[in-house]
């Protein structure tokens, strides 16, 4: 694919004035966004990529377009996955919203930074050694395996590394924000405060997860100018999406198991192609493996497409399901046909929902006060009757 200087720059010129306004919005109100400013970044954002994918299409064919859509499904259900480890480490530190979306702005630069590295130093590798693809592969394998162990997705999925540790034992911090600075003056002595904390939790789980995303992008497509484009469109949009889902990415249980089968595929994709360009010496004499089979991009973009998507459904309702059970558990129910009645000898009723009536009347205390007077009040007649016999 042969991309021309001019294009490069139009491109990156772009997304860093897309990239610039954000946060000067940010930057003069720091605010929590509404559902519908949500909404309409992120489908803004989803059809500029949908737009350019067609445009990459009509200019250089199917097969490109095929490997950008792949590559841009794939690390948005990366980032969506790093967005629930966002979610964690703002609960953890208990950042009031109003101020979550810059941290997550920053969390998000730092994520095109550390990317856009990776990014180089891999198509640099490519070109020079065609063997890195087995470690790419290798790479992709292990993950593939840590996230499956891991199963579903909880709190307890986040870890504090050994830098967030250092930074919270060694740096004089304060317990206090002060809006959306890192530094806070108390009693004449500067102290960092738990923003600054925050930026790094992010910055270290932003590289953590850069290792991932760039091996499995390589393993879809080899143009650098793909590589870059869908990782910069997987990240547009995700702070808006932070606060359009909530709490909803917590449903999404299974999504690090869809991301294991997800990465697993694209590791032995890059095995197998790794053997198809062999090149070491202690592999077949050095010589291409002609059996190896090439796996093609439509393949591929297919396979993602119905992994996340039965991903996706179960997750939603598993958590769905689970959700109802606790309410139930919680509060009981409404006496429907499900619910076991039991006669008793006296004559009265009983539902094994806990909700009983006695054998004096008395009903229940887990009945409200308005329940039991519309209770009284119907048997006030049966018991006049009974008097009356």
């Amino acid at each position: 694919m042969h991309v021309a200087d001019y294009v490069w720059y139009i491109t990156v010129g772009v997304l860093l004035a897309l990239l610039t306004f954000d946060v000067f919005i940010i930057g003069r109100r720091p605010h929590e966004p509404t559902t519908r400013e949500s909404a309409l970044a992120i489908a803004f954002y989803v059809g500029l990529a949908v737009l350019f994918g067609l445009g990459v299409w009509v200019f250089s064919g199917g097969n490109y377009a095929g490997e950008f859509f792949a590559g841009w499904l794939t690390e948005y259900s990366l980032s969506v996955d790093n967005l629930f480890i966002f979610l964690i480490i703002m609960s953890r530190f208990g950042v009031p919203r109003k101020y979550q979306q810059t941290a997550l702005l920053v969390g998000i630069i730092l994520a095109l930074v550390f990317r856009g590295v990776f990014i180089a130093v891999g198509a640099a590798a490519i070109n020079q050694f065609s063997w890195v693809f087995y470690l790419f592969g290798a790479f992709l394998l292990y993950t593939a395996v840590h996230l499956a162990r891991q199963g579903e997705n909880d709190d307890e999925d986040f870890k504090e590394n050994a830098v967030i540790r250092f930074a919270k034992k060694r740096l004089n911090a304060s317990d206090e924000y002060n809006g959306v600075k890192l530094t806070i003056v108390k009693n004449g002595k500067r102290l960092v405060t738990p923003m600054a904390i925050v930026i790094v939790a992010l910055g270290t789980t932003d590289l953590l997860f850069a290792l991932d995303s760039i091996p499995a992008i390589y393993g879809l497509t080899q143009e650098p100018f793909l590589v870059f484009t869908a990782n910069v469109f997987a990240l547009m949009g995700l702070r808006q999406l932070y606060f359009l889902l909530g709490d909803l990415l917590k449903r999404l249980v299974f999504l690090s198991l869809g991301l294991s089968v997800v990465l697993a595929f694209i590791g032995v994709k890059l095995v197998l192609h790794a053997m198809h360009e062999n090149e070491l010496p202690f592999i077949n004499g050095g010589q291409h493996i002609e059996w190896a089979p090439e796996i093609p991009i439509w393949f591929s973009l297919g396979f993602i497409i119905v992994t996340l998507g039965i991903t996706t459904i179960a997750s939603l309702r598993v958590s769905g399901h689970r959700s109802a059970e606790l309410q139930h558990s919680a509060g009981g129910g409404e006496l429907d046909e499900a619910t076991p009645v039991v006669d008793r000898p006296n004559g009265t009723t009983d539902s094994l929902n806990g909700k009983t009536d006695t054998p004096n009347g008395q009903q229940d205390t887990d009945l409200d006060d308005k329940t039991k007077a519309e209770l009284d009040a119907l048997r006030a007649p049966e018991e006049t009757d009974a008097k009356k016999s």
